[in-house]
């Protein structure tokens, strides 16, 4: 692995969404939008505001890096692009490691901005400390980068990687404990919610919201980082270098 290329990849990478005003406002301006939405939906209770607003700082950007990043990817598939980069003298770590580093600072600062909307300009309230839900909403985010790195080698088309979402990321969204107790579901659900990696990002950002016990909050990020490595390691799997 080599710093010099991971580097360039993440410039590169960044340079490409820099261009995407799209994209842009997608990653840095929506999330501030839907919580100030949920904000004044729940304007009469705001204890249910304080609930669900700080685990949603958190989950935003998994599930916009999910999006994000298989679409990008799928672009450098379907326009060749990855293909020339895979004749070059780089590994596929390089290339994996450029796209993390590059989508890891854009996750950073997402979850900053939408964190000091939410924590500052709408008064959302937590027990726990609001660096470690950052910290917890930035590793979500390359949660999310690694499995839409993942999903992308199984679409064809930009409207195939948007389909995923509803099919993978919205299960997960339902079944994570956010809207309903996951103790209170069907015991069958209850027991797929913990295969779920969501579950365990959730989990993590409920706890850290509370102010709970760190050493669950580390175990349920553990977990986090342990899926985002495999599903990078699977996603490598899915590049193929051709010589040329």
């Amino acid at each position: 692995m080599s710093a010099r290329v991971t580097s360039a990849t993440a410039l590169r990478v960044l340079r490409q969404l820099r261009r995407d005003r799209r994209t842009i406002a997608l990653v840095f301006v929506v999330p501030p939008l839907l919580l100030t939405l949920i904000r004044y939906v729940f304007d009469g209770q705001p204890q249910t505001f304080d609930r669900i607003g700080g685990p949603l700082v958190g989950i935003f950007p998994f599930v916009l890096m999910f999006v994000i990043t298989s679409i990008t990817m799928l672009r450098e598939r379907t326009t060749g692009t990855l293909e020339r980069l895979m004749t070059l003298p780089l590994s596929k770590l390089d290339l994996l490691a450029g796209y993390g580093l590059a989508f890891g600072l854009v996750a950073a600062l997402q979850a900053t901005v939408t964190a000091a909307v939410a924590f500052g300009l709408l008064g959302l309230d937590v027990e726990g400390s609001i660096v470690v839900v950052v910290l917890l909403a930035v590793g979500n985010a390359l949660l999310g980068m690694a499995l839409g790195l993942l999903a992308s080698a199984f679409a064809q088309t930009e409207f195939q990687a948007v389909q995923f979402m509803p099919a993978f990321v919205l299960p997960q969204f339902l079944l994570c404990g956010l809207l309903v107790a996951r103790d209170q579901m069907a015991p069958v659900l209850e027991w797929i919610s913990y295969a779920l990696p969501l579950t365990w990002a959730y989990d993590g950002l409920q706890r850290a919201v509370d102010g709970g016990d760190a050493a669950l909050i580390a175990r349920d990020a553990a977990v986090v980082f342990a899926v985002t490595l495999l599903a990078l390691a699977l996603a490598a799997g899915t590049l193929r270098r051709r010589t040329p």
